[in-house]
């Protein structure tokens, strides 16, 4: 029986391997070539080879990603718009004036 790792017990070498069989999966479901792609991409067919072994620059990566039409995987990667309660609190009102003396605690006469 294989065994099956957690993604976040993977070194970098296991998450580029995976990262460029991804990108071969991609290519071929979409039926192109590596020359296509590379076509596509505007790099050189040995730049989408390397990354699909593994290897490669950031934008060359960036660049056949979209090439594939998977722009989602870049868009996973931004930062998401979240609802952070301490930004809220800055963003309030400031207040417009003092509260009241509260009970027993009456400043002396």
């Amino acid at each position: 029986m294989a065994t099956v790792l957690k993604t976040s017990m993977w070194n970098t070498e296991e998450w580029l391997t995976r990262l460029g069989a991804a990108l071969r999966e991609q290519r071929l479901a979409r039926n192109l070539g590596q020359v296509e792609l590379a076509t596509r991409a505007g790099v050189g067919r040995t730049a989408v080879q390397n990354l699909e072994s593994g290897h490669g620059t950031l934008g060359t990566l960036v660049r056949v990603i979209r090439a594939l039409g998977r722009e989602d995987w870049l868009e996973s990667l931004a930062n998401q718009a979240t609802i952070n309660p301490l930004h809220m609190a800055r963003k309030a009102q400031p207040r417009q004036r003092a509260s009241g003396a509260r009970l027993g605690k009456r400043s002396p006469s």
